[in-house]
């Protein structure tokens, strides 16, 4: 067996109205100017939360100027800002995109060297500043990983990733009231994306057994309850589950990470500007399939665990499993196409060319995936 190591909060709390917990937090450790990047429909409920600390002249700055897939240079803007405000704690509180700038914003608050430098896997020394993140969506995991992404706007809007257990946030809060309010279609989307986080983690180069458990569990929780989240986003026990699953996906990607979808769905992003989770929808079943003759096993696990037939072969079982999902995903109102982003015959080359460059996630696909690979699933998706 081999090693792994998991950074995670120092502090996880999950639960209905959990949201209370941070102010005793930012109370309990006499935090006095606190910088809160979040999303502009929670401004006005930020402030009345943040009240009782405003009242004991906690100074507080909040910014929700992040409405897209952030860049690099977003995020020097922001950081700026907080630099500026001297914050003596950065609190995230939003979808994917604000918690990963939330988290680099922490680390280089202090820390003046050049972002490039941060850029790969545990480059980071150190983080000075107390960080807290709560999820809005279920999506990314990003309050519990070591992740953070961004787009480099100076080179087509390629994604640059950083890795590192700085990254890790000291207080992590799942409220899944806190995803009350999130569109159908984004529910949607974003539960996709933590499904295949799952998913991948759990059909993947470098599988463990501690996080086979969270995978499992997550891919269930997930699959059995993301299509009642969409049909009525106030169905808390619905929106409780996905954001469970959502967290046990993050979980996952620090000691395993994902493969072979996210590496094809980062050119759909970059180029052809496709939310990241709606990518990750259209790539997923294709790739289950070309994945399924080198991990046979492992895929008619999670087809049993969706809920095929216990009397099925594993093979069987395996490719019921994606048409459980592909249902999930027609059902959740997402297609698995790529024309639908006007994308043609004569982009799959340029997509496939990019995809092959994201080797740090195809390096864990279980079957190796080469650009004629890519280029005929591609294809297919026209």
């Amino acid at each position: 067996m081999q090693h792994i190591k998991f950074d995670l909060p120092s502090k996880l709390i999950f639960g209905k109205e959990s949201f209370s917990k941070l102010i005793d937090e930012c109370n309990f450790l006499n935090k006095r100017r606190i910088f809160i990047l979040s999303i502009d429909p929670l401004k006005d409920f930020l402030v009345n939360q943040f009240s009782e600390l405003s009242d004991k002249g906690v100074k507080l700055f909040i910014d929700t100027s992040i409405n897209n897939e952030p860049t690099i240079s977003d995020f020097q803007v922001i950081l700026e800002s907080a630099r500026d405000f001297k914050a003596d704690a950065v609190i995230g509180i939003g979808g994917g995109s604000v918690m990963d700038v939330a988290k680099l914003i922490a680390v280089m608050l202090t820390d003046f060297s050049d972002f490039s430098d941060y850029i790969g896997i545990d480059l980071i020394p150190n983080r000075e500043t107390w960080l807290a993140c709560l999820p809005t969506t279920s999506g990314t995991g990003s309050e519990v990983s070591p992740n953070s992404i961004l787009m480099d706007d100076s080179d087509g809007g390629s994604k640059k990733g950083i890795i590192s257990r700085w990254l890790v946030p000291d207080l992590a809060i799942i409220d899944p009231v806190l995803t009350l309010g999130v569109p159908s279609h984004i529910t949607a989307f974003t539960g996709i994306d933590a499904l295949t986080h799952c998913l991948e983690a759990y059909v993947n180069k470098y599988s463990h057994p501690i996080v086979d458990l969270y995978a499992l569990e997550g891919i269930y929780l997930i699959a059995k309850s993301l299509k009642r989240a969409v049909d009525d986003g106030n169905d808390i026990s619905a929106r409780s589950d996905v954001s469970l699953g959502s967290m046990y996906g993050g979980m996952c990607l620090g000691p395993v990470n994902t493969a072979a979808v996210h590496a094809l769905a980062y050119p759909l992003g970059s180029i052809f500007g496709v939310a990241h989770g709606i990518s990750n929808a259209v790539l997923l079943p294709s790739i289950m399939k070309f994945n399924i003759p080198k991990s046979v096993s492992r895929y008619a696990n999670i087809g049993r665990k969706l809920g095929a037939d216990v009397s099925l072969s594993d093979e069987e079982a395996a490719f019921e499993g994606v048409k459980i999902i592909e249902k999930l995903i027609t059902d959740c109102g997402l297609e698995c196409n790529i024309s639908q982003f006007g994308i043609e015959n004569k982009d799959i080359e340029l997509l496939s060319t990019e995809a092959m460059k994201v080797q740090r996630l195809l390096k864990n696909n279980p079957r190796e995936m080469t650009f004629d690979d890519a280029l005929s699933i591609y294809s297919s998706l026209i």
